[in-house]
């Protein structure tokens, strides 16, 4: 089994602290893929950061080598269901997989992102999965996404805190890492903590593996079926779907 974990930023070092958390849980037999946007922002802090970094990832979903599942490492879960319509295989996004599995193991769960203006962001996912009977709460640690790369920074001092906070002012029974660079946290704010801390890119990988080893496969019927054909302008010219009338080859192995 591939799986192909996406990195939509373009720091190559955020890439490699999620492919080592992804390899970490991964079954024997899994090959983890990662990849990382060849254009767009160095960080994803907003709206238009998202919005800029669909194009790149489309790239990797379309550039070989080609797997069975798709996790987009992005706790906004960018292009999500854009991704959904272009491949067949399954596409998490850590955000969704994360909250689904928060789920499972507490009544309650908070989530620590970075910086305020992401916050709300993570509200509007709450919203739109169905989760706002499970989450208590989203906090924002106001810490820019690559400070978490520095080692010389106070980052985990202050994740820690605000998960302390979460956990007695929100009653938390749960705690969901709201960054993939946080990635390599979890293992630590749970020796801390002493409740489940969940971070997406792992849990993610864990629902992939369940869904390929189903057979299970992203339906093309009505919303998520495969682009409709027709021509693009101007610098998107290239990302026209093709025709894909009478074929059976997936559009994410089709573009070459």
């Amino acid at each position: 089994m591939k799986i192909k974990v996406i990195n939509p930023n373009t720091t190559e070092s955020m890439t490699a602290t999620i492919a080592a958390a992804a390899r970490a849980v991964a079954a024997p037999g899994t090959e983890i893929i990662p990849a990382t946007s060849r254009c767009g922002a160095v960080s994803i802090e907003g709206h238009y950061d998202e919005a800029m970094s669909i194009v790149g990832l489309v790239d990797a979903i379309n550039e070989e080598p080609a797997a069975d599942a798709y996790v987009i490492a992005c706790f906004g879960d960018p292009g999500l269901l854009a991704a959904r319509e272009i491949a067949t295989g399954p596409v998490l996004g850590i955000a969704e997989a994360a909250m689904h599995a928060a789920s499972f193991i507490a009544t309650g769960f908070s989530i620590v992102t970075t910086l305020e203006r992401t916050r709300v962001i993570a509200e509007h996912l709450v919203r739109n999965y169905g989760m706002e009977h499970h989450c208590r709460g989203v906090r924002a640690t106001d810490i820019p996404v690559l400070e978490l790369e520095n080692p010389k920074s106070n980052c985990r001092t202050l994740i820690l805190e605000e998960c302390e906070r979460a956990i007695v002012e929100d009653k938390a029974g749960a705690i969901v890492l709201g960054c993939a660079g946080m990635a390599d946290l979890n293992s630590f704010l749970e020796e801390k903590l002493g409740v489940p801390v969940i971070d997406g890119v792992t849990a993610a990988v864990k629902f992939a593996e369940a869904l390929v080893s189903l057979g299970l496969r992203t339906a093309k019927r009505g919303d998520l079926a495969y682009p409709l054909h027709k021509p693009y302008k101007g610098t998107l010219s290239a990302y026209a779907p093709p025709d894909r009338t009478n074929s059976k080859t997936p559009l994410s192995r089709a573009r070459g």
